[in-house]
């Protein structure tokens, strides 16, 4: 049974998607007025027989292959989340759900017919090469994309762990094309990847995706933090592409009451619209919190930032949300093949759309794409202190995290406002 999830963070995939079931193609074809039905039909069928029976290559124009280049064609031009997925596609699709794969470890997504990086994941083949926010997929393994489906070059880029893989990239900040031959890896994403008490009692806690235990890694953070006096929350979404919608809602729910409305999607007819509310028993947390986000911050990491921003319950800090707010439903066909379609957006609390949009923070703090690569090479080798022989080992000195610092700063500035707002109840109070 699908899962419902918006993204899946499966190293080289970001595609939004809420499996509703199963359908068939003639189910859906039902809804059509009978005549409309019977003329495109015979429309489609009347061409694929022309070219078939007439076209200059005889080999290139079996009925077969020209029915699914027909389907795909006609999906894909709805929207870049749309596709008709051919059975290895759509296996591809069922390991991106499982969490583990062998792959290069880099999260993308089909911008104007272009193969983009959203986000390289840490600890992969793809992050030890330097591949980069914003970098390009043009080849792969020789086979140049001039206007390739996502879907395509996933499989391309998916195989066997131990064997290697070449791809060419386009960086369009500096104008050049590089190739990086790498070793494929089995890729196991994590959810919590970094939890600390940093100075001033600040809980940081960094999500990298959102699947099925999320939720309950989330909250044994929160509970180790606050036993470390934790006064106040960082919670950092940066280059997260999403995952499951269930557990972007149980990430947000700490900060909510019982039932206060989180997110809701909402399709074609009114009758579509389906509400995710809080389910706690417990208590809202109160403390101050900072949301960091930036580009690569998509669907389920915007649904946790939107919510708490929609409610006031958070600050947001970083750069513009990538502004992915789709819904797709996931229909099977026969012979292994299935239908991704988007059949809804979702909508912040107050009724927002993230779609195309993005969560846009209170403060505005833009790093380049080279920026945010060298703070998460900082981040994953935080055992090295010595920025000395940080640089001979990585070749450049450690930078700061603007976005980070920005953030530290924001919440001392809540603590000493919070403090004097306690100070100047006190003082007011007199003895007669």
């Amino acid at each position: 049974m699908l899962k419902r999830i918006l993204s899946v963070a499966a190293g080289v995939l970001l595609g939004s998607i809420l499996a509703l079931g199963a359908a068939r193609l003639s189910a859906v074809l039902g809804f059509w007025p009978a005549d409309d039905s019977s003329r495109a039909l015979t429309q489609v069928r009347d061409v694929l027989r022309l070219v078939n029976a007439n076209y200059v290559d005889e080999k290139t124009v079996e009925l077969p292959t020209l029915t699914k280049a027909a389907l795909r064609g006609v999906v894909e031009s709805l929207d870049p989340h749309s596709d008709f997925l051919v059975a290895r596609d759509y296996r591809t699709l069922q390991e991106d759900m499982s969490n583990e794969f062998g792959g290069i470890g880099v999260q993308v997504e089909r911008r104007e017919k272009r193969v983009v990086v959203i986000s390289p994941i840490a600890g992969t083949p793809g992050e030890r090469a330097g591949i980069l926010r914003g970098d390009e997929i043009i080849s792969v393994d020789g086979e140049v994309f001039e206007e390739a489906s996502m879907d395509a070059v996933v499989s391309r880029l998916r195989g066997r762990p131990r064997t290697d893989v070449t791809v060419g990239f386009h960086r369009p900040d500096t104008g050049k094309d590089f190739s990086v031959t790498l070793t494929r890896e089995v890729i196991k994403l994590e959810s919590v990847a970094d939890v600390q008490l940093l100075a001033d009692q600040i809980g940081y806690v960094r999500l990298t995706q959102f699947s099925e235990c999320t939720g309950e890694e989330f909250l044994r953070a929160l509970e180790r933090l606050k036993g470390e006096g934790m006064t106040s929350l960082i919670l950092d979404l940066r280059n997260n592409p999403g995952g499951l919608l269930d557990a972007a809602v149980a990430v947000a729910e700490p900060f909510f009451n019982r039932h206060e409305l989180i997110v809701y999607t909402q399709g074609r007819n009114p009758a579509d619209r389906e509400e995710f509310r809080a389910d706690t028993t417990t208590l809202p947390l109160t403390l101050p919190v900072a949301v960091l986000i930036n580009a690569g911050s998509a669907s389920a990491a915007e649904i946790v930032a939107g919510a708490l921003k929609d409610t006031e319950r958070a600050v947001i800090v970083g750069e513009r949300s990538f502004g992915k707010g789709s819904v797709q439903s996931i229909f099977r066909l026969r012979d292994g093949e299935a239908l991704r379609l988007t059949t809804a957006r979702y909508y912040t609390p107050s009724g927002a759309t993230i779609h195309e949009q993005g969560i846009e923070p209170h403060v505005d703090v833009v790093m380049t794409p080279e920026e945010d690569g060298k703070v998460r090479v900082q981040r994953a080798r935080d055992d090295l202190e010595d920025p000395a022989e940080f640089k001979l080992r990585f070749g450049f000195e450690p930078i700061e995290d603007r976005q980070l610092q920005t953030a530290r700063d924001v919440l001392r500035a809540a603590h000493l406002m919070q403090e004097r707002l306690t100070q100047g109840a006190s003082g007011s109070k007199g003895t007669n």
